[in-house]
């Protein structure tokens, strides 16, 4: 055997063993979130799940739950654990936008993680960030 048909077989059989590996998956967490303080039982909650580089962005995941009690709860699983934060409102007419006053100030109940408090906007990341392990995570907010 020549030496470019010797590096073929190598490189054939190198491939072969990459193509006939079990596939690697990326270890994911579950995360539950609870909502309480919920006052107009009908609507829908209107959650965003954000990590840090697309806080003012698009979220990682989003889940619509419908609102019937005092609770509500929505899971979120296949997430890479890691830091992330919640955006929710509480979209009681149904038109799936956030009510506001003419200044802007929302109208229909809403939230963040660890409960934070936004001051003319939405909380900051550093105030609504939490972590979600590999073994997943559990969250509460209450509406405002």
């Amino acid at each position: 055997m020549n030496r470019m048909t010797m590096l073929t077989a190598c490189a054939l059989t190198a491939g072969l063993a990459v193509a006939m590996a079990p596939p690697v998956h990326a270890e994911t967490a579950k995360l539950t979130l609870t909502v309480t303080d919920i006052a107009n039982h009908k609507g829908a909650l209107m959650i965003a799940v954000h990590n840090e580089a697309n806080y003012d962005g698009q979220p990682v995941t989003a889940t619509m739950t419908q609102v019937s009690g005092d609770t509500a709860t929505a899971t979120f699983d296949g997430l890479a654990p890691g830091k992330y934060a919640i955006k929710m409102f509480h979209d009681v007419d149904g038109d799936g936008e956030m009510d506001t006053n003419p200044f802007g100030i929302p109208t229909e109940p809403y939230g963040f993680s660890n409960n934070a408090a936004g001051q003319f906007g939405p909380a900051k990341w550093a105030d609504a960030a939490f972590d979600v392990g590999a073994g997943g995570a559990s969250h509460t907010i209450s509406l405002k």
